[in-house]
This record gives structure tokens, C-alpha cells and sequence, in this order.
């Protein structure tokens, strides 16, 4: 199910990667090394380096790190993450051998998955 905001994003334009923000925002205002930066977070410098550079993911734990570090939240960290591993892989995949299962076989009554 689509959100407003992918209804609202171009299907030809990807989301910005997490490491594009730090490393494009967040740093630059911040002061601080990339080196302290990821003492800071309690990670290696390769680790910070890598997301920086749009190699690695933001990890449900980093995304706990970086909230902390630096007063926003980890959901926000991990749904930057996940729009961007949604697109791509939207992208890459072929869906046309999938068919779609009738909604009503699979959803059941309201509040049946709260009681398995």
C-alpha cells in the first residue's frame, strides 16, 4: 500500500539515501570530525565512511545511535532507509509473475491477527 508521501515522489526520482543526509546536512552543521563523529556514535570510522558514502545501511542500531546522537528519532533514520530500499527495490524487481490474492482471503476479521 502506497503512502501519501510515495504517491507525492516521482517513481524516476530515488529517495535521498540516509548517508547522503548526513554526510550533505547533518555534519556540516554539526563541527565535529567524521572521525569524532563516529566515536560519538560509538562505531568505527570504516562504518561511518561507508554510510557516508551510500555503501552501507542504516541498521534498526544505528538508526538507535544516530536518534540519540542527535535528537531526532530512530523511526525517522530507519524509514529514510527503508524509502530508499523500497524504491531500488521496486526497481530491480519483475513483478509480472505475481498475482495479486484476493484481499478478503488473507485480511480476515479485525482483530484476528491480534489473536494468533
Amino acid at each position: 500500500m502506497d503512502t501519501d508521501h510515495e504517491a507525492r515522489r516521482s517513481s524516476d526520482v530515488p529517495p535521498t539515501h540516509p548517508g547522503a543526509i548526513l554526510r550533505e546536512i547533518v555534519l556540516p552543521g554539526l563541527d565535529v570530525s567524521k572521525s569524532q563523529f563516529a566515536r560519538d556514535l560509538g562505531i568505527g570510522r570504516q562504518t561511518l565512511y561507508d554510510l557516508l558514502q551510500e555503501n552501507g545501511a542504516v541498521t534498526p542500531e544505528m538508526a538507535v545511535r544516530l536518534g540519540t546522537a542527535l535528537g531526532t528519532t530512530a523511526k525517522m533514520w530507519l524509514n529514510l532507509q527503508t524509502e530508499f530500499d523500497l524504491w531500488h527495490a521496486r526497481k530491480q524487481m519483475d513483478l509480472s509473475e505475481i498475482q495479486r490474492i484476493a484481499r478478503d482471503a488473507w485480511i480476515g476479521e479485525p482483530g484476528d491477527l491480534e489473536t494468533r
